[in-house]
């Protein structure tokens, strides 16, 4: 039998709690101080009853130990078969894992992707698969309103994003955002210029299935993000206020599962698909499991079009997509769509198709 492993946090529990549905053990890997939330809240009795779904926990001084001989060895020894989450990529870094030596569950090579500084990354991918993007501006021919996508200074994973309309308002907003230490000179330079398109947000959160050979929608959601949301529930009058005293800020705090219209759902399939095919040209042997589409669905004309602003090429951490009505399975999270796919494989004796 195989453990299903991964970093605790951003999707631990949905990943430990499908693995439990499949009857499969799983270990979850915390960082000293951060580990209560599955230690303590998610034991595994309450009252004299079976309660929790967490099996074991293995806490590390820090995340990034993960990658150490002697934590792998003992990975290994488990048999356990390791499921990326954004946290993953961000705290233990892409050398380390592309190193690693326990069985990643996906293709460990396409979590660089989502870095917009690497070569080749998303929006390669994207072209590749004649998917619609934003337009990419240059910052001296800023011609409509823009989304600057930055890394925070504190924070490099996260995005210090903020909107301009012109070149001149580009200028002064990166120079004040410097100053007041929200970002670096260093970030600015890496920051990429996105034509802001408008329109309806979509998550559309996949499943490519290599033992079938068939892409799956799992269920849809949108972004709850601070200070943002607080932000648009405010009269426009009030916006403007706002603005002089409040920096916006669009850090992920959380998803609301939702649905889009039937009529739509053809497209979304077939953006999927040629996600599918341009990872298997561009990435051998291309998306494996879970994976996500961040999208807008415009208005047109001449009629609504999806337009792709960022990929999760990994385990999305939505888990109130279960919720809604797509998945082939029924009610169904990604979690155990994942623990479905390595027990069937495990079966089959085909876990190196699915892992590498």
């Amino acid at each position: 039998m195989v453990v299903i492993a991964a970093l605790g946090s951003h999707s631990a529990l949905e990943i430990a709690r499908g693995s439990r549905q499949e009857g499969i053990p799983n270990v979850i890997v915390c960082q000293k101080g951060r580990e209560k939330s599955y230690s303590y809240y998610n034991r595994r009795e309450l009252m004299g009853k079976q309660a929790g779904f967490i099996d074991e926990i293995l806490v590390l001084p820090k995340f990034s130990d993960v990658a150490k001989k002697n934590v792998e060895k003992r990975l290994l020894g488990k048999k356990a078969v390791f499921v990326p989450n954004r946290s993953f990529s961000v705290y233990v870094g892409y050398d380390k894992i592309e190193k690693f030596k326990v069985p990643i569950f996906g293709n460990r090579l396409m979590l660089r992707i989502e870095e917009r500084d690497e070569k080749p990354n998303q929006y390669d991918l994207l072209r590749k698969a004649g998917i619609r993007t934003p337009r990419i501006m240059e910052p001296g021919k800023i011609d409509s309103l823009c989304l600057v996508k930055v890394p925070e200074a504190s924070r490099s994973y996260e995005r210090g994003n903020f909107l301009v309309s012109s070149s001149e308002e580009l200028e002064r907003k990166s120079d004040e955002m410097i100053r007041k230490g929200i970002i670096t000179k260093q970030g600015m330079n890496k920051a990429v210029i996105e034509e802001f398109v408008v329109g309806a947000y979509f998550n559309f959160n996949f499943f490519y299935s290599p033992l079938l050979g068939e892409l799956e929608l799992m269920g849809i959601d949108f972004r709850r993000q601070t200070n943002l949301d607080g932000f648009l529930h405010l009269p426009a009058e009030q916006q403007r206020e706002a603005m002089r005293h409040v920096t916006l800020k669009t850090i992920e705090a959380g998803h609301v599962a939702c649905t889009i219209r039937e009529s739509l759902l053809e497209k979304v399939f077939e953006a999927g698909e040629k996600f599918v095919g341009a990872s298997k040209k561009m990435f051998k042997p291309g998306i494996i499991g879970p994976f996500a589409l961040q999208s807008v669905v415009t208005a047109g004309p001449p009629e609504e079009d999806i337009v792709v602003y960022d990929v999760s090429p990994r385990m999305p951490g939505s888990p109130g997509i279960e919720f809604t009505p797509y998945s082939r399975w029924g009610q169904m999270g990604m979690g155990r769509r994942i623990a479905m796919e390595i027990k069937e494989a495990k079966r089959n004796g085909r876990l190196k198709e699915i892992t590498t």
